[in-house]
This record gives C-alpha cells, sequence and structure tokens, in this order.
C-alpha cells in the first residue's frame, strides 16, 4: 500500500460516516426524532389544511419558493461540477501553489486527479438529488392543483388523495436534503486536498456540524415545543 494507506484510510473512513450518518438519519428509530423528520410531519398538516380552503393561491406560492429554492441549488450544483472540472484541468498551476508552501504537501499528479474526479462525482451526485427532487416538486404542484374541493374533505378520495401527496411531498424533500448533505460532506472533503490527516478532521467536523442541526440546534428545540 506504500506512501498511500493513510490515504485510503482517511477516504473509507469519510465514505463510512456519510453512510453511517445517511443511513441513521433516514432509516432508524434516532432518526425519526430529527428535524428534518419532525417537518415530515407538517407536510402532511399544511396538505390537510390546504383541503379546508377554498382559495389555495397562497398554498401554490409558497410550492414556487420551494421550487424556486431546488432549482437553485441544482444549477448551483453544475456550477460546481465544472469548476471541480477546471480545477482537474489546473494540475501545474495547484502544483506550483504547493510547491511555493513552507511544508511539503504536492500529491502525486495521479492521486491529485483522484481527488479531483472524486469531488466532481460528489457534486454530479449532488446535481442528481436536486434535479430529482425538482421534478417531484413539479408533481407535487400538480397534486396540488388536483386536490378536492373543500366541499368534498370527507370523502375516502380526499383522504387518499391527502395521503398520496404527502408522500410524494415527503419523497421531494428528502432527495433535496441528500443533495444538501452532499454539499456539506463536499466541504469536508475539500480537506483532503490538504492533507488525508486533514480530511479526518474535516470529515469529522462535518458530521458533528450536521449532526447538531438535526438533533441538537434551537430550530430543532422549537419544532419539538
Amino acid at each position: 500500500m506504500g506512501s498511500y494507506w493513510v490515504d485510503i484510510l482517511a477516504v473509507g473512513f469519510f465514505a463510512v460516516e456519510w453512510t453511517v450518518y445517511a443511513v441513521t438519519l433516514e432509516h432508524s428509530a434516532y432518526g425519526r426524532d430529527s428535524l428534518s423528520s419532525r417537518m415530515h410531519a407538517y407536510r402532511e398538516t399544511w396538505i390537510r389544511r390546504l383541503l379546508d380552503r377554498e382559495s389555495r393561491m397562497v398554498d401554490m406560492q409558497i410550492m414556487g419558493s420551494l421550487q424556486n429554492g431546488t432549482a437553485f441549488f441544482a444549477s448551483t450544483s453544475l456550477i460546481a461540477v465544472g469548476g471541480a472540472l477546471a480545477l482537474l484541468r489546473s494540475s501545474n498551476e495547484a502544483f506550483a501553489v504547493f510547491a511555493a508552501m513552507p511544508i511539503d504537501l504536492s500529491p502525486s499528479p495521479a492521486l491529485w486527479e483522484i481527488k479531483c474526479l472524486g469531488l466532481t462525482v460528489i457534486f454530479i451526485y449532488a446535481f442528481f438529488k436536486f434535479a430529482w427532487s425538482y421534478r417531484l416538486f413539479n408533481y407535487v404542484a400538480i397534486l396540488l392543483g388536483a386536490m378536492p374541493p373543500a366541499q368534498q374533505r370527507d370523502t375516502p378520495e380526499a383522504e387518499a388523495h391527502v395521503i398520496r401527496t404527502t408522500r410524494l411531498f415527503e419523497t421531494a424533500g428528502r432527495h433535496f436534503n441528500r443533495g444538501q448533505r452532499a454539499f456539506f460532506f463536499a466541504l469536508g472533503y475539500l480537506g483532503w486536498f490538504v492533507s488525508p490527516w486533514v480530511l479526518f478532521v474535516s470529515t469529522a467536523a462535518v458530521v458533528i456540524v450536521t449532526w447538531r442541526r438535526q438533533f441538537a440546534s434551537n430550530a430543532w428545540r422549537a419544532m419539538g415545543s
């Protein structure tokens, strides 16, 4: 394994931490008390209250703001992909910067390309998540438009439509959260460009910060009150 064993361990630690955090947040009893899960409950509350209203223009405006935010992140992901590819093409300039540093941190050309490609893959993953979330939000908007009138709110058809819309809404939010999580972990991944030891630290920092936002932030406490 030679001198690359620390890099391999650091990348493995990064992948394991991301996977464990995501699985814990989305597929465990502990994760069902997260800020995201608490917000899921309010999605159903929103849809049920929307069913009681005759005028739903405000609801569609809120839906539009959600779509616009998702579209922004999808566009940002494409820009980030372009930046990562540009970094791959600027290897000589990067090596010149590393050479000017007091401490020699210059990676081999092959390792540098692997780092850049890994960053590109993360942003491509984020783009697909945001793009699919945007598509699902479009579907939710269609379901909102097909919502039965208020006079039929007590019918089985209306109840089925509320459940259907809520499930699709939750799925859209889940994919959006995955895209944002990829952005957060991409920031941690940048530590590898300095050193594999920095990647250990930056990955742990990202996990701590994101965990705190989901389980110990002021927003989490506010949603539990």
